[in-house]
């Protein structure tokens, strides 16, 4: 693992500096109680009265902070997002020497860039396109005439469909699945009867894709992942579908086949997403958000009930239950109240 100083970092990565730049440090580590060569972070305003506690060689803190260091450290406008940027010079699984194992099975007319890994038992099939620097996980299928861009990383266990295009410096968790077959079934008369799923998936620059997460190709044209987006893992995305860029969506969402997503929306954890509806840019959906129609304006939204002791959580269902009944209720006191106005009109007619 490398070591650098202080003053290395803050000039590589624009960061005002704060103390001795000769401070090495040899990784990350949290703000406590930290340690010595670490360099940690401080964006929660609750730990600001307990950063003179930290053990930590240097500490990324917003300017507003800088005062309670007790140590060396880095000045950023957003202290998290400059850990990010300095953790992955320290991160120990992005280093890889370029070859082949005996074991990968590599077609004869794949194109293979120069500073590739092709893991244990990966596949590669006729027509196939690594970009420079790629690597290719243990056990990872690469189907027919696809494209995979430079310095991508598709770790144990993926499989990347037939014709998909996967951008540059994406990053693909293991068991993802992109561009299986779309659920595309017609009702016939004896049953379903399946509808060929023609288009791929193309997915754009720096996206990633969690763990056993599914990107269904399209039934003609391709489903899209735009540049930037970020999908955790266990995640259905349907055939024919968008995500606009720099979209976040949590693990188990479901997306049913052509809904388009906006950029920088965020979507909780549990979301269920109908098909053929529109998102707009900018919106955020609460965890286990039910979303059965398009969203045109950006903002927050939430559905479902939260969690409650269980007895209050029962009465709560009870009375939702209720509702219709009470929407009835309501809808025939209202019909009386307009009935009996329209016979104390004509009443006081007929009297005149």
């Amino acid at each position: 693992m490398p070591a650098l100083t202080l003053g290395e970092i803050a000039q590589r990565h624009g960061l005002k500096l704060v103390g001795d730049a000769d401070v090495v440090i040899d990784g990350v580590c949290t703000l406590l109680p930290g340690r010595a060569g670490g360099i940690a972070f401080l964006s929660d305003a609750k730990l600001r009265a307990r950063l003179a506690e930290s053990a930590a060689s240097a500490v990324i803190v917003s300017e507003r902070d800088a005062a309670g260091l007790r140590s060396a450290g880095l000045i950023a406008a957003d202290p998290y997002l400059a850990y990010a940027r300095i953790a992955r010079l320290f991160d120990p699984d992005r280093a890889f020497a370029p070859g082949r194992d005996v074991s990968a099975r590599i077609a004869a007319d794949a194109r293979i860039g120069e500073g590739c890994w092709i893991g244990p038992q990966a596949v590669i099939e006729s027509g196939v396109e690594l970009g420079p620097g790629v690597f290719v996980g243990p056990g990872v299928v690469i189907g027919r005439d696809a494209r995979v861009g430079e310095h991508s990383r598709l770790l144990a266990n993926v499989y990347v469909g037939p014709r998909v295009r996967l951008g540059a410096r994406c990053q693909v968790q293991p068991g993802a699945v992109i561009g299986a077959r779309g659920f595309g079934n017609a009702r016939g008369p004896d049953g379903w009867e399946e509808v060929p799923q023609l288009g791929s998936v193309r997915v754009g620059d720096d996206v990633e894709i969690g763990a056993n997460t599914c990107i269904d190709r399209g039934t003609i044209e391709d489903t899209v992942i735009e540049d930037g987006v970020r999908l955790d893992n266990l995640i259905q995305i349907g055939h024919n579908c968008r995500i606009g860029a720099h979209t976040a969506i949590a693990a188990c969402t479901g997306i049913a086949g052509s809904t388009r997503i906006g950029r920088r929306c965020m979507i909780g954890g549990a979301a269920g997403i109908a098909g053929h509806i529109e998102i707009a840019d900018d919106v955020v959906l609460l965890g286990r958000a039910m979303v059965t129609g398009s969203i045109t304006r950006k903002g927050v939204y939430g559905s479902g009930l939260p969690l409650d002791e269980v007895r209050e959580w029962r009465k709560t269902v009870a009375r939702v239950r209720r509702l219709g009944r009470l929407d009835e209720r309501v809808r025939a006191l209202e019909r009386a109240r307009g009935m009996a106005a329209v016979s104390d009109t004509k009443a006081n007619e007929d009297g005149a």
